[in-house]
């Protein structure tokens, strides 16, 4: 898909003495906050920001220990809400469509189901409604990776099989070393706090929505995907090609299906 060419800006500010990281890509559009999944970061949308504008403002924050965001103490959802909307009243925006991946799909309908008035649709992304797994984290293999490096390709060879993905996210270090966009033991607990039953703030607001659910999903079967959908009323059904990261496997696809739904909005 064709879009037009975006830039904007990358801001920051302080919350409670942590910096929370941003991309904001500017224009004149409709704001759409766009909340990225564990192990990626704002970045990860620059391609949808393209496709939407002009028409859409997306605003594209680095969540709380990713990217260049501070590492924080907790990472509950309330927490993630909480910087969410803290984004929003720091760039004076009342009102915003709310789209997140995974994690970032949960926080997504989880602000409209705490501020209704500030959220007129939701795309939830492979965001699961409810996961009462009690087993090891699904990202437990990132304790086996090194936070930091003495240099870029240590760090790439430590990360194995994720350099592919992981390898233009990594940061210098003051130090003159290299580090990871996330910290490990961080990024357990985050995803640890995603489990649990989110039925009731799912099905909480009656905003147009849109649930974007991968046919090779690793995480939401085919049979959730429909109750996903059904058990909320004006909720959309976008399938995809691909996995879990449909979204960066099929870039265009999944660019194509979220503008379709927008243009559906009043």
């Amino acid at each position: 898909m064709n879009g037009t060419s975006v830039t904007g800006t990358r801001g920051e500010f302080l919350i409670d003495g942590r910096r929370l990281s941003y991309r904001d890509f500017g224009g004149t559009g409709r704001p759409l906050l766009a909340l990225h999944g564990h192990l990626y970061e704002g970045e990860t949308w620059e391609r949808l920001a393209q496709a939407l504008a002009p028409q859409w403002r997306v605003i594209a924050p680095d969540q709380r220990g990713h990217g260049d965001s501070d590492r924080a103490a907790t990472y509950t959802r309330e927490d993630y809400v909480a910087d969410a909307v803290a984004l929003l009243d720091h760039l004076g925006i009342e009102e915003a469509v709310t789209l997140g991946h995974s994690g970032g799909g949960i926080t997504a309908f989880q602000i409209a189901a705490r501020h209704p008035e500030r959220v007129p649709a939701i795309v939830n992304v492979e965001g699961p409604v409810c996961d009462l797994d009690e087993g090891p984290s699904a990202l437990s293999f990132v304790l086996s990776m090194p936070y930091t490096a003495p240099d870029r390709q240590a760090l790439l060879d430590a990360i194995g099989p994720l350099a592919p993905m992981l390898g233009d996210k990594l940061r210098p270090t003051a130090d003159g070393g290299w580090r990871l966009p996330f910290h490990p033991q961080d990024t357990i607990a985050s995803e640890q706090g995603t489990h649990g039953d989110h039925w009731a703030d799912w099905t909480a607001t009656a905003c147009p929505a849109l649930f974007v659910h991968a046919r090779d999903s690793q995480v939401i079967t085919p049979e959730e995907g429909r109750q996903i959908v059904a058990r909320r009323p004006g909720t959309r059904l976008a399938q995809l090609d691909g996995d879990h990261f449909a979204h960066t496997t099929d870039p265009d696809g999944f660019a194509t299906a979220v503008k379709e739904f927008l243009d559906t909005l009043g």
